[in-house]
């Protein structure tokens, strides 16, 4: 298979890492593709996107975290082109959910063998994502890692539990308006909300993991309250396999939401990249609009 492949030399796990072009391309033809490494773009990532397919291959792979491989999305969903995944980011969320592993040998030979499968994007006035939208506090946290991206060592850590911990008790409440398709709209006081491209499954060890990413609904979540101790409960409950009975959260599946605000825009943070949106946030979901190579399924 050929492949055109781009990647995010600030995501967490290339930064510094000075040699990750050739141990990619390497990986790569070690598992039979045939590869062409799109270089860097004056203009950007997505320029570097439209360029990788541009080149005419079979599939454009990225390498980076959740957030470079939403912008892949927004270049090649309905276009029946097929995104590859090389999970070398901080999170991985989407790669997790799709089975694809870590390890870059693994990835590159999961590629090779794959087939193609089609999942569902989301959409928050016009920026699209594959995971997740974060309104309220844990935005800010996501702005606070974009600032400290590439910096690691004890003060860098320090500097972020301080954060969380402002976060947690400093942010002020939101005064929302949410419209839900066919239902009244409900007025919600809350410190976080977040709206899920599908909706997160519940077992033994599942955090914040999907059961399947092509159901063709959002799922808005609405924190009860909000601060250490909810994040313990929830993380925990979550890890446990019984967070919905803890009451922790406001679940309701959707296929699109309305969120209107007083503020003339909010804080948002899809697949882990803060934006500032304008007011109201509209969220939409596209079903099996976009194609993924997935590792293959073993044998029954």
């Amino acid at each position: 298979m050929r492949i055109a492949v781009v990647l995010n030399s600030s995501a967490g796990s290339l930064i510094g890492r000075h040699e990750a072009e050739e141990e990619v391309a390497r990986h790569l033809e070690a598992a039979g593709l045939e590869a062409i490494l799109v270089p860097d773009n004056p203009k950007g990532l997505f320029a570097r996107l439209d360029d990788a397919i541009a080149h005419g291959a079979d599939a454009v792979v990225v390498g980076g975290g959740d957030g470079t491989i939403a912008a892949a999305a927004t270049r090649l969903m309905n276009t029946g082109k097929a995104l590859g995944i090389l999970p070398l980011g901080t999170m991985n969320m989407l790669a997790r959910d799709l089975g694809i592993p870590l390890d870059l040998e693994a990835a590159a030979d999961a590629l090779a063998r794959g087939t193609t499968q089609a999942i569902d994007v989301a959409e928050v006035n016009g920026q699209f994502y594959l995971c997740n939208s974060v309104i309220g506090s844990p935005s800010w946290l996501g702005r606070h890692r974009e600032r400290h991206r590439g910096k690691a060592g004890f003060r860098t850590r320090l500097a972020f539990a301080i954060a969380s911990l402002r976060a947690a008790w400093r942010h002020r409440p939101m005064r929302l308006l949410v419209e839900l398709q066919g239902r009244r709209p409900v007025r919600l006081w809350t410190r976080a909300l977040a709206v899920a491209n599908n909706g997160y499954a519940e077992g033994f060890g599942l955090m914040m993991s999907r059961a399947r990413l092509d159901g063709g609904h959002l799922t808005l979540y609405v924190a009860r309250r909000y601060g250490l101790w909810w994040w313990a409960r929830l993380t925990l409950g979550m890890f446990l396999g019984s967070w919905r009975g803890s009451r922790l959260v406001h679940e309701v599946p959707v296929e699109q939401v309305t969120i209107r605000s007083p503020r003339a825009g909010l804080r948002v943070m899809n697949d882990g990249e803060a934006h500032i949106l304008a007011t109201p946030l509209v969220y939409r979901i596209h079903p099996r609009a976009l194609k993924v190579i997935v590792p293959p399924q073993p044998a029954a």
